[in-house]
């Protein structure tokens, strides 16, 4: 079949509506948006949670709880399998892992933590700011050791 035969699907091109362009189209004049009014403007949908003026739900309930982003400390989280690359016997720090690629380096979070995913078959010495318990077990099976910052 030659490039120039070649057609669409019947049916899966659809012409876009003009409306606006007299009232053949069955859209003229007002082109489906109905007499004056906000939502017959050009601008006239309102943002998001607006209630005509009066006071909005999202203002009107007050705040609750405690909220801590601004001081949270967050973590690179790293799987115990993936320490597998790191040859028998070496020091993980945050540097080693941000040199390995586990842990970007732009950005500058409190650390490094550690999780217990996976398994460890060799024998490691991990220096990192966080370590969970099931982590823990895993690097001291394997005969690491972990030491906390």
């Amino acid at each position: 079949m030659p490039l120039h035969d070649l057609k669409p699907a019947e049916g899966s091109r659809k012409k876009k509506t003009r409306v606006g362009r007299g009232p053949g189209s069955g859209l003229g004049k007002t082109c489906g948006r109905g007499h004056k009014g906000q939502k017959a403007r050009k601008s006239g949908n309102p943002a998001p949670g607006f209630e005509g003026g009066q006071m909005p739900l999202h203002r009107r309930l007050p705040k609750r709880g405690f909220r801590n982003t601004r001081f949270a400390n967050e973590y690179h989280v790293v799987q115990v399998a993936w320490l597998e690359r790191f040859e028998d016997g070496a020091e993980i720090t945050l540097a080693s892992l941000r040199e390995s690629g586990l842990v970007s380096g732009h950005e500058d979070l409190g650390g490094a933590k550690i999780i217990g995913k996976g398994e460890l078959t060799k024998k490691l010495v991990v220096k990192v700011a966080k370590v969970t318990a099931g982590a823990r077990e895993r690097i001291e099976g394997a005969g690491g050791s972990v030491e906390g910052i």
